[in-house]
């Protein structure tokens, strides 16, 4: 069964649900108002917000990850004192996770979205003034500030971007994140034309960080003050919000997410440093190396829907696992450039599909969405609050790209956990597959 049958399917009342393959009434109801609902000028200009919002949030880390090889030497710490760096964006994004249900649940997803990633652009902003500055503290807090916000604001994003999947009847997801990629990859080759340029990251960032705000200000407005299929359900209490850190289901995905997002954010983290010292790339190749990863990133995202609506979720995990797999490893083991490149494109691709999907399962059901979403973005950005400094130790004594070998280990612990992503069946739904 295709991914877009069984997503439509879970729109059915089960207790009103029988057996046969015929549909009840309500059933066919259900259906209708989803087509009704997905041809909405509103729902249309709530996707395209959606689109907008996941790209912009992508510039800021990008622009960020791009130079830090220039905000190293501007401050003028070493490999390990960059993880601790890194790790400030962690902390903050850990809790911003932590505070992000209740927060989405007291302003809704468009205040959320609009306050959050205001501070993502002054977040940004202000890691190029540390820099300049040679202040290692106020990029330190910069770069928490960021976290926090710009993890907050995931969640919001990504709640509405799972109503829109419901309104639409269809996986769409990946390509939410897909424009997240595509900002990234857009913000990658600004951060590599600005290297190349010699122009300082507090003149890069400082636009960067107005366009965000700009985004911010103008595209929530079209995002609907309360989602359309969660209208009916009951609030849920605290405890309630809070329960969903003892469903297997739902720590199962977070450890789906937790792998994968730890390919991605190794990428992130640790890439362009990484082939700049262990691979002798220069400050521009080495923001290319990233741009590469960014731009597999995207492609697998776009490529990633067609890919689930046919196979599934699991499936599509599985082979995103194993092509994460080999791509790291080619990374790690042939020192070749042209090598390399080809690795992390294929890396890329791999890792292109983790996060989405997950988001896009924990989903599943409005009414506890932005908890659960919550939970598994907790869990996966735990990798990146442990990871960065860990890499950055061992890398400080093996390499950075040595130290990658921890990555792999996860993302193959991430794949036995994949089953846990199959979409809720209807109770007629017999079909075994993916």
């Amino acid at each position: 069964m295709r991914y877009s049958e069984r997503f439509e399917s879970k729109r059915f009342d089960p207790s009103s649900a029988s057996h046969t393959a015929l549909p009840t009434a309500r059933t066919a109801a259900a259906v209708t108002a989803s087509a009704t609902t997905t041809r909405s000028p509103r729902v249309t200009a709530w996707r395209t917000a959606v689109f907008a919002i996941f790209a912009t949030n992508g510039l800021g880390i990008s622009a960020v990850i791009s130079r830090t090889p220039t905000i190293r030497d501007e401050l003028h710490i070493t490999v390990a004192e960059v993880g601790v760096l890194i790790v400030a964006a962690s902390i903050g994004a850990i809790v911003g996770l932590l505070l992000s249900s209740h927060i989405v649940h007291w302003l809704g997803g468009r205040r959320t979205i609009a306050i959050t990633l205001s501070a993502c652009g002054i977040g940004v902003a202000g890691i190029g003034l540390g820099a300049a500055l040679g202040s290692y503290a106020v990029a330190w807090i910069s770069l928490l500030v960021y976290g926090a916000a710009s993890s907050i604001c995931d969640v919001g994003m990504n709640v509405e971007g799972a109503g829109v999947e419901r309104a639409s009847g269809t996986a769409i997801m990946p390509w939410f994140h897909a424009a997240w990629s595509l900002g990234g990859v857009i913000s990658a080759g600004l951060g590599s034309i600005a290297a190349f340029a010699g122009i300082p990251p507090v003149v890069h960032f400082a636009v960067i960080g107005a366009i965000i705000v700009a985004s911010a200000i103008v595209a929530t407005r079209f995002i609907p003050r309360v989602d359309p299929d969660a209208a009916d359900e009951p609030r849920l209490t605290f405890r309630e919000r809070m329960s969903v850190w003892l469903e297997p289901r739902t720590l199962l995905i977070g450890v789906v997410m937790l792998g994968m997002a730890f390919a991605e954010g190794s990428a992130n983290d640790w890439l362009a440093l990484g082939v700049h010292d262990d691979r002798h790339f220069n400050d521009g190749q080495a923001a290319l190396a990233f741009g590469t990863f960014a731009t597999a990133m995207t492609v697998g995202r776009i490529l990633g829907v067609p890919l689930i609506n046919r196979l599934g979720r699991v499936v599509s995990l599985r082979a995103a696992a194993i092509a994460a797999l080999l791509g790291l490893a080619l990374v790690i083991l042939v020192p070749v450039p042209a090598v390399t490149y080809i690795a992390i494109a294929v890396w890329g691709l791999g890792a292109s599909l983790g996060f989405p999907v997950g988001i896009s399962a924990a989903g599943d059901e409005p009414a506890k969405a932005a908890a659960r979403v919550s939970v598994v973005a907790t869990l996966a950005y735990g990798a990146f609050l442990v990871g960065p400094p860990v890499i950055g130790f061992v890398g400080q004594h093996v390499g950075v790209l040595n130290a990658l070998w921890i990555v792999f280990g996860l993302i193959v612990i991430a794949a036995l956990a994949i089953p846990a992503a199959r979409p809720p069946r209807a109770p007629d739904d017999a079909d075994p597959g993916t």
